[in-house]
């Protein structure tokens, strides 16, 4: 499991409470690998690759009102959808992704599961 996290401001459209007003989270970002066949060496992927692509993500919504950001104009930026977001990018050069966990706080999260 690889971890992460960035800083950001968002609001629920269409919510009723007081989600749907702008507010900030420090999002915590969990990737999760699986697979039954490791290298030559003995890792399934190399960590540090995995983190650099993670973080390539991460920097376009860190510190941001996400919003604002053309990923989120037509869909709200809610947990779920910024686990799949990810998901889906890292998959398309992580065949080893499982999953991907997104906090917005300690006690919440949301898991978008990697399809096969």
């Amino acid at each position: 499991m690889i971890e992460d996290s960035f800083s950001a401001a968002h609001a629920l459209r269409g919510y009723s409470g007081p989600c749907e007003n702008l507010h900030g989270h420090t999002w915590k970002v969990q990737v999760f690998l699986q697979g039954n066949k490791l290298n030559k060496i003995g890792i399934l992927v190399d960590f540090k690759e995995v983190k650099a692509q993670l973080k390539k993500i991460l920097d376009k919504f860190d510190h941001h009102n996400l919003n604002d950001l053309p990923e989120f104009k037509e869909q709200n930026p809610s947990c779920e959808i910024i686990a799949k977001l990810i998901c889906e990018t890292l998959k398309k050069d992580l065949k080893e992704l499982s999953k991907v966990t997104v906090f917005e706080s300690e006690k919440t999260s949301a898991s978008y599961f990697s399809s096969t």
